[in-house]
């Protein structure tokens, strides 16, 4: 029996049925093996007597075709609750549509089942905006959408029975105070967490196992699962290797993801086109670069200018060694005591940018001139209330920070706090507050 881990997302959902009482439908989006319908089928064992379940992965043609014609809901209703061996009651039952890009005639229905208002409706979804899968369809208005991000650290501790130890860093946080003896142990769990990720399979193989090889084939198994969706929305291999390049380009230094090298000479149209695909799979981050670095960086967001990271950073580090069949214990070993002889620094951006979006953040990032040569880059840029929030990251313990000083310098009317996030324990160099890498989701 699947192991149920706690989700944040669970209140939000809760949130949503008591504020909405079936006025919208909820999508949960997310990459495939994220825990959707784990998570939604959980919900509504609790939160509601009882509760169908239309998987479209498996689903007959016959069950797909009831919402070819909605003129006659009851029908439709009547015949659910026949396949399913379920009595649905008035307000009190959950219509569940999971994996529902599979039946586009399902997601336009939406529409028409929340004005019939007699029960609520959650879909889940991966790809779920590709073009191909919803052409023809008019989205429904009636719909609200959250996503579900890999668990986070806090979930992720949760998931090892561990109910307190986030809540104490925050509290640490809070009260400006460093660890002390205890850092040294708290990079090493939040190393785990790093190798580990947060897709529920892989953490319950970590759970059953306690092997990080074992673990390994389990992400290596969620990877391919992705590159066969890529190839069967794509089937030129484009969107493929895009995706398995993500690691290879943010370890090159450069301030953007330059998809020329990879894919060639395509129309400026189709790069965009594989990239929507790509970020709208739930398994990338897109962080943009901001032109003018502002409040509402969103008005200056440059959509020709990005990097990509991966939604998992566990995922990330088994792609960093995809040439490998597996990757060995004694790696995993080395990186959990920091010890590999490899520039970490990418993997440590890459859990950072995991741990900003999960927490509801869009990414962007800033570079400005140095010289005629060189830049200086913001890593991340948040803005909190009018003020902006620049992030450096380190994979080391140095606090230099000379891009953060020359960003403070250059708009010190428009910054608030700043942050190095390294790894060594928590500190303030000037006006800089240097945060450990496993305090990131507290900023």
């Amino acid at each position: 029996m699947r192991k149920i881990f706690k989700r944040k997302l669970y209140n939000k959902l809760l949130e949503w049925k008591t504020s909405r009482q079936g006025r919208t439908a909820m999508l949960v989006e997310g990459a495939r093996r994220v825990g959707k319908s784990t998570l939604v089928e959980t919900f509504a064992k609790n939160e509601y007597e009882n509760y169908i379940l239309i998987d479209f992965n498996k689903a007959s043609q016959q069950v797909k075709d009831l919402f070819d014609d909605l003129i006659d809901l009851d029908k439709i209703f009547l015949k659910l609750q026949q396949h399913y061996n379920v009595v649905l009651k008035k307000r009190k039952s959950l219509i569940v549509f999971d994996e529902v890009q599979n039946c586009p005639l399902a997601r336009r229905a939406i529409k028409y089942l929340v004005a019939d208002g007699r029960y609520d409706y959650i879909e889940t979804g991966s790809l779920i905006s590709i073009k191909k899968n919803v052409q023809n369809i008019v989205i429904p208005s009636e719909e609200q959408r959250l996503t579900l991000y890999p668990m986070d650290y806090e979930e992720f501790r949760w998931a090892l029975d561990d109910d307190v130890s986030v809540g104490l860093l925050r509290q640490f946080y809070e009260k400006k105070l460093t660890l002390g003896v205890a850092h040294r142990k708290t990079m090493y769990d939040f190393r785990l967490y790093m190798l580990i990720g947060g897709m529920p399979q892989a953490v319950e193989t970590y759970l059953e196992t306690n092997n990080l090889s074992i673990v390994d084939q389990t992400k290596r198994d969620i990877i391919r699962l992705y590159v066969d969706d890529f190839q069967k929305i794509d089937t030129s291999g484009a969107a493929e290797r895009l995706f398995l390049n993500i690691p290879a380009q943010l370890n090159s230094n450069y301030s953007r993801y330059t998809p020329y090298p990879i894919i060639g000479g395509r129309t400026e149209e189709r790069t965009a086109e594989l990239m929507q695909m790509l970020e709208e799979s739930k398994t990338t981050l897109f962080c943009h670069h901001c032109t003018d670095p502002n409040v509402g960086m969103s008005l200056f967001k440059d959509l020709s200018r990005y990097k990509i990271f991966m939604a998992d950073t566990g995922l990330f580090v088994t792609l960093c060694f995809w040439d490998k069949d597996y990757t060995e214990n004694v790696i995993y070993n080395k990186l959990l005591s920091d010890k590999l002889d490899v520039n970490l620094g990418y993997i440590y951006e890459n859990v950072v940018a995991q741990t900003l979006a999960s927490g509801g953040n869009r990414l962007f990032y800033y570079t400005f001139p140095k010289d005629d040569k060189h830049n200086y880059e913001i890593d991340f840029l948040l803005s909190r209330g009018n003020k902006l929030v620049p992030i450096e990251v380190k994979s080391s313990g140095y606090k230099t920070h000379k891009s953060l000083d020359m960003f403070c310098q250059k708009y010190s009317s428009r910054v608030g706090d700043r942050y190095l996030i390294y790894t060594k324990d928590y500190a303030k160099d000037g006006m800089t507050v240097c945060l450990p890498v496993y305090m990131t989701g507290l900023v």
